[in-house]
Order: C-alpha cells, then sequence, then structure tokens
C-alpha cells in the first residue's frame, strides 16, 4: 500500500495504552506519516491523550497527523487500521462492584477481568459496544482491521467473530511475549536466544516448547531446568516478576503438575481454577502468593500514577518513546509494507487446535503480511492441558450464548460452569449472586437482561 494509512483508536482515553501502541506506530518508518484518529467519550481524557500525541511527534521527529474526536463513526470513517481500547464502566463503578457483590458470598477474585463472575459481566456489558463498532466499520471502513485489545479477549473475539464474521478481527494480548521474558529471565538467557510454541485461549495458553537456541543452531529443551530449578527453590527469582506482589508460583505449581508453562501471569490464572483460591485455606493463598484484589489495587495506582506522568510531559519538550512489546505496530506494518512478521493472535477456531471447540476463541502463532492474518494450526495440545482450556471455554460459550440469543437464564448457566464460583458456591449462592450483579450494574448492562426474570 502506498500513501498514508489512517489509524482510528478507539477509547483513545486510554493515554498510557495509547502513548505505547501509537509510539510503536511512529518508530516505524512506513508508518510515520499515519493519521491517527483519537476517539473518546470524555473530552477531559481526550485531550490530555492529544497532548501526549503531540509530544510523541515533536519527540521523534515524524510528520504525523491526528484528529480529535467524540463521534465514534467519524473517527471511523475511511480508516485501514481500527485500534480498540477501553473498559466499559471502569473502575468505578463496574470493576468495585465486580469485586464487591461477590465478596458478600464468600467469592474472592484478583483480576476479574477475563472469567468467572466479573469476567462474565464484563463480557455482557462490552460486547454490545463492540458490536456497535462492527456495525459503523461495515459502514464507514469495511476493509478496515480491527485490533481488539479489550478483555474479556476471547469472549470479545468469539461474539464478533460469531455476529459479525466479515469484520476483519484479531484480538491482542501481550501475555505470550511477557511471559516469554520472565522465563528467560528466570533461566538468566537472553531473550533473543528463546524459541517458543504456545497455543490455548487467551491467558489459558500454554507454551508446548520453551528452547534455547544453542551457537550450533541446535535447540536445548529448556522444561528440565525450569522444573529442576522450581523443584530447588530457584525459580520464580523475584527480580524477574514485575508485580512485586505476586511471586509467580501458581504457574511454576501448574508446570509441576502437567508438564507445562502458561501464558498469563499467575495472578490471573489462580482464577481459572478451583485449585488456588479457596474458602477456609489460607495457607494456599500464603503458599502461592496469591494477591487478592489486585486489580482494584492497580487501577488506583494507575490512576495516581497518570497524575504525576501528565503533568511531566505537559512540562517536558520531549518525552522519551521506548519500544513496547505490543503486536499493533507489527500487524499494521506488516499489512501496510507486506513484510511478513509473526504473532499470537486471538481468533476463532476453524480447526486451528483440533482439541478445542469450533468457533470459540483460540490464541495461535499467526503469520502477517498483505493478506492480514493467517493464524498456525497446532494439533498436538496436551489432552490435560486441553480440558483446563475447555472448563474455560464452557464459560465463555455461555456468556456469548446469552448475547447473542439474548438470553438471561445462560448468564447464570455460565457462572455455574466457571470452576472457580462453582467450587466456593452452591448453585442457590450462583443464582443469587448473578441476580444481584445484573441489578448493581444497571444501565451498564443491556436492557433486555432487565426486563427477563430470573
Amino acid at each position: 500500500m502506498t500513501g498514508s494509512p489512517k489509524i482510528a483508536f478507539i477509547g483513545a482515553g486510554s493515554s498510557v495504552f495509547m502513548k505505547n501502541i501509537i509510539g510503536d506506530v511512529l518508530q516505524r518508518p512506513a508508518l510515520q506519516n499515519a493519521h491517527v484518529a483519537l476517539m473518546d467519550i470524555n473530552r477531559e481524557r481526550l485531550e490530555e491523550s492529544e497532548i501526549v500525541f503531540n509530544k510523541l511527534v515533536s519527540s521523534l521527529g515524524v510528520p504525523a497527523t491526528h484528529s480529535l474526536h467524540t463521534d465514534r463513526r467519524e473517527a471511523l470513517d475511511g480508516a485501514d487500521f481500527v485500534v480498540v481500547a477501553f473498559q466499559i464502566g471502569g473502575y468505578d463503578p463496574c470493576t468495585i462492584t465486580d469485586f464487591e457483590v461477590p465478596k458478600k458470598y464468600g467469592l474472592r477474585q484478583t483480576i476479574a477481568d477475563t472469567l468467572g463472575v466479573g469476567g462474565i459481566m464484563r463480557g455482557l456489558r462490552t460486547v454490545p459496544h463492540l458490536w456497535a463498532i462492527c456495525e459503523d466499520m461495515l459502514d464507514v471502513c469495511p476493509d478496515a482491521l480491527m485490533l481488539q485489545y479489550v478483555n474479556p479477549m476471547a469472549i470479545n473475539t468469539w461474539a464478533i467473530a460469531k455476529k459479525y464474521p466479515q469484520i476483519k478481527q484479531v484480538g491482542l494480548c501481550h501475555s505470550v511475549q511477557g511471559t516469554a521474558h520472565e522465563l528467560a529471565s528466570d533461566l538468566q538467557i537472553a531473550d533473543d536466544k528463546i524459541r517458543y510454541l504456545s497455543a490455548g485461549i487467551n491467558h489459558v495458553a500454554f507454551f508446548l516448547k520453551f528452547e534455547e537456541i544453542m551457537e550450533d543452531g541446535s535447540y536445548r529443551d529448556l522444561y528440565p531446568d525450569l522444573q529442576k530449578g522450581y523443584a530447588e527453590g530457584t525459580y520464580p527469582r523475584p527480580e524477574s516478576s514485575w508485580n512485586k506482589r505476586c511471586p509467580n508460583k501458581v504457574r511454576y505449581e501448574m508446570m509441576k503438575k502437567t508438564g507445562y508453562f502458561a501464558t498469563e501471569s499467575s495472578e490471573h490464572f489462580a482464577e481459572y481454577t478451583p485449585w488456588f483460591i479457596k474458602e477456609g485455606r489460607e495457607d494456599l493463598i500464603e503458599r502461592f502468593g496469591i494477591p487478592l484484589d489486585e486489580y482494584p489495587k492497580r487501577c488506583i495506582e494507575q490512576i495516581d500514577r497518570w497524575k504525576d506522568t501528565l503533568d511531566k510531559y505537559k512540562e517536558a519538550d520531549k518525552i522519551d518513546v521506548p519500544s513496547s512489546v505490543e503486536y499493533a505496530s507489527q500487524i499494521i506494518n506488516s499489512v501496510w509494507t507486506g513484510v511478513p512478521s509473526v504473532i499470537y493472535g486471538n481468533i476463532a477456531n476453524d480447526d486451528y487446535i483440533p482439541a478445542l471447540p469450533h468457533g470459540c476463541a483460540v490464541e495461535v502463532p499467526c503469520l502477517v503480511d498483505r493478506n492480514g492474518i493467517q493464524p498456525t494450526r497446532v494439533a498436538n495440545v496436551p489432552p490435560q492441558l486441553a480440558a483446563i482450556m475447555r472448563s474455560n471455554v464452557n464459560v465463555q460459550e455461555l456468556t456469548v450464548a446469552a448475547l447473542l440469543e439474548e438470553r438471561r437464564d445462560h448468564i447464570y448457566h455460565a457462572a455455574m460452569m466457571d470452576p472457580h464460583t462453582g467450587a466456593e458456591l452452591d448453585l442457590d449462592q450462583i443464582w443469587e449472586l448473578m441476580d444481584e450483579l445484573i441489578e448493581a450494574h444497571g444501565e451498564w448492562l443491556p436492557s433486555w437482561i432487565h426486563e427477563q426474570k430470573a
């Protein structure tokens, strides 16, 4: 392609994330003249992002241009790429609700954005907005590629693919490359000396191969080293984890029991299974260093940190623009220039992982070039890993079914199938909890949910 790509950024009020994505884009020579349409419903946060964008342009010395929009359709008009990054309902009130109401029933969570009752509620309030973006895209930019960074990633990707199969989309996360870096740090091996293969569903994928690239070009399996280091107490190394509240022991224990290492953090993974967060088992919380209520703490810290960062950006002539680990700029560059690359993307399962249901959202290696996102088939997922994935897919499938069929009863069915929720609560408690969550979320949920009787 020639000319200037137009990138619509929906949810640009997420200023730090926008800085990372657009900062990466503007460091690629073929994309430095891009036009970025920044869109958010919050005018104040949108103007803050404009400050950041202008600092990126001046610091990098590139000819990129931008426009500001509170109207989504206007921002999307003529876009080549659509980056989506928003949180419907925000930290206050919706995240607070997703944590505090379940606590009344003795159900504790760590992140609550992917699975469990928190992930279900986030999916219910998020998917309708993603569908609305798809409707607009079909009208004003039908050939654009959606780069979707919104949680719950698997539910969102599945729901978009099911209702709008003509939309080109990929769900993106940094868990694969981030975990590869953490393991390389534990092993004290340089990142560029690591080769790996991962597959699964978002946040519940596993490294099927994790190898060191040797000087003679051969590969050495690193799993024996990881197993030995964990058994001896050497791994995980405290300095390898960016989150000092979580020592990453959950995933090492899962590796010990299953033979493979999960790609998403221990604080996330602990709430995707029935084994780590249990009423009356504070010994498990202490033994594995599970940070309960982690996401609310993180939100408060990020809000406070952003206030200081924005003040510094306003005063600075130039800002540092380090490259991030996000895939967005790599994808945009490959589609725009034809230079191939490989990413890990979330797409609808069309036999890419035969062990998982057709149509569910899977996370696999994908080739990217002018032809777009081209997933790789991974046929050798071990049965114990596929079983863990399917326990999560059940929840995702029922949440998507609730949205597609507008059936409130499937919301309860999704919650009863959740591994952590089912291990803690009986059926009556689950029904009462979901009733209270639905009422507490009020207008943040689609109206049909409130119109149907439980």
